[in-house]
C-alpha cells in the first residue's frame, strides 16, 4: 500500500469556534474490520454546533461521545456521526459496497465491519447523509406514539423536525402542521406532507406535539399547542443553556405530559425487539423517498469544513443539512 493510502485527514475542533483538518495514520484493517473511503458526510447543526462552540456540559462528556470519536471534550475533539462512503479494504463481502457509518468527518477510517450499514440500491450516497437525523426522528415518533387521525404539531423546521413531521404525515388520517419563524421552511414542509404556519397561527388542541426548534420560545409554543392530556415530545438539546419552561398558565389544568426523546436509547416499548442496528437499517431504508433531497440545502468540499462549521454554528449559513464532499 502506498504511503498516501495509510494516511487520513480528519476534522478536529480545537477551541471554541475553531477547527482544523489534521493528518493522522490509518492502520491496515484486521480480521473483522473494513477500511472506508468517505464520499460524503453530513453536518448535524444542533449537536455539532454545541460541540464546536464548547457548550457540552462536563456532566454530559461521557453520554455525548460519538461512536469512533477521537479526543475528549471539550477540546481537541474529532466529532460527527453521518459518514457515507465505500469499503475499499477488509471484509471481502463488503469491498466496493456503499455504506453508512456513525463516524466523524474523516476521509478514510478503519472500523469493525459490524459498524457499517450497506446502503440499499434505491438510497443514493448523497441522500444517505440524512440517516442519523432520520434515526433521531424515528425514535421520536416511537416516543410520541401518534395514532391514526391525530392532530399533530411540529415546532421547529430543522432537519429533525421536518423528518419527524414527514413520518407523522405518513400515518393515515393525521393532520400535521409545521410551526416555524422562517417562512422559507414552507416549501420543505409542504413537500413532505405538512401544512406550514408562523408561531402566531400555531394550531391548538393538538393530540401530540413535537418540539425540535432548539429554542426556549419554541417549547412555550409547543405547550400552547397541546390539548387536554396531550403529550409534548421534547427533541431539542440545549447543551449548557438553562431553559425556562412555562409550567404556569394552563399546564396543570390541561394535565400535559412533557417527555424527552433522545436517540441514545431505543424506547422501552421496543427495546426488547429493536436493536440500534435494526433501527438504523430501517431509517436508511426509509430514505429511498426522493422527496428527502429537499433537506440537503448546501454542499462544500471537505477542505472548506473549518470555515463552513464556523458559519453554520454562528447561524451565518441558514442550512438544513449541509453536506460535505470528499
Amino acid at each position: 500500500m502506498s504511503e498516501q493510502a495509510t494516511q487520513a485527514r480528519a476534522f478536529w475542533t480545537t477551541a471554541p469556534g475553531c477547527g482544523e483538518i489534521r493528518d493522522q495514520p490509518v492502520a491496515e484493517p484486521s480480521v473483522g474490520e473494513v477500511r472506508v473511503r468517505a464520499r460524503y458526510s453530513g453536518v448535524s447543526r444542533g449537536s455539532e454546533a454545541l460541540v464546536f462552540q464548547g457548550r457540552v456540559p462536563e456532566s454530559e462528556f461521557s453520554r455525548m461521545r460519538a461512536p469512533f470519536q477521537h479526543g475528549e471534550f471539550p477540546f481537541p475533539v474529532c466529532y460527527g456521526y453521518a459518514s457515507v462512503g465505500e469499503v475499499e479494504a477488509g471484509d471481502a463481502a463488503l469491498i466496493g459496497r456503499p455504506v453508512f457509518c456513525l463516524h466523524p468527518h474523516q476521509d478514510r477510517y478503519v472500523v469493525p465491519a459490524s459498524a457499517v450499514v450497506p446502503l440499499p440500491e434505491d438510497v443514493p450516497m448523497e441522500r444517505a447523509v440524512l440517516a442519523a437525523n432520520f434515526e433521531t426522528a424515528l425514535n421520536a415518533i416511537w416516543d410520541g406514539a401518534p395514532m391514526a387521525g391525530d392532530r399533530i404539531a411540529i415546532i421547529g423546521g430543522g432537519v429533525v423536525g421536518l423528518l419527524t413531521g414527514a413520518l407523522a404525515a405518513g400515518i393515515p388520517g393525521c393532520s400535521v402542521t409545521l410551526v416555524d419563524i422562517q417562512p422559507d421552511r414552507r416549501a420543505a414542509a409542504e413537500a413532505l406532507g405538512m401544512a406550514f404556519v408562523a408561531p402566531d397561527d400555531a394550531p391548538e388542541d393538538c393530540d401530540v406535539v413535537f418540539h425540535a426548534s432548539g429554542q426556549p420560545e419554541g417549547l412555550s409554543t409547543a405547550l400552547h399547542c397541546a390539548g387536554l392530556e396531550a403529550l409534548v415530545v421534547e427533541q431539542s438539546w440545549y447543551g449548557d443553556t438553562m431553559v425556562p419552561v412555562a409550567l404556569g398558565s394552563a399546564f396543570h389544568a390541561r394535565r400535559l405530559i412533557l417527555r424527552s426523546s433522545q436517540v441514545g436509547h431505543v424506547p422501552p416499548g421496543r427495546r426488547a425487539r429493536w436493536s440500534r442496528r435494526r433501527r438504523l437499517e430501517k431509517s436508511i431504508s426509509l430514505l429511498a423517498d426522493a422527496r428527502f433531497d429537499i433537506l440537503v440545502s448546501g454542499e462544500s468540499a471537505f477542505d472548506e469544513l473549518p470555515g463552513i462549521m464556523s458559519r453554520l454554528a454562528s447561524g451565518e449559513i441558514d442550512a438544513l443539512c449541509h453536506r460535505i464532499r470528499y
